[in-house]
């Protein structure tokens, strides 16, 4: 449970990141910010285990 509420986290901080840095907001722009912000608070887990459990 704990892993899924950081990656929650991540996700919500690297999204919103996204939607300031943008130019305009449009349906496309979140579903694409949103993907990849996905897939960077689950490498951002990923990376912060591998280098707890040393």
């Amino acid at each position: 449970m704990a892993g899924l509420l950081e990656v929650l986290v991540w996700w919500t901080l690297l999204t919103g990141l996204w939607l300031v840095l943008i130019s305009r907001v449009e349906p496309l722009e979140i579903v694409v910010g949103g993907s990849v912000a996905l897939l960077c608070s689950v490498a951002a887990r990923a990376a912060r285990r591998a280098v707890t459990h040393r």
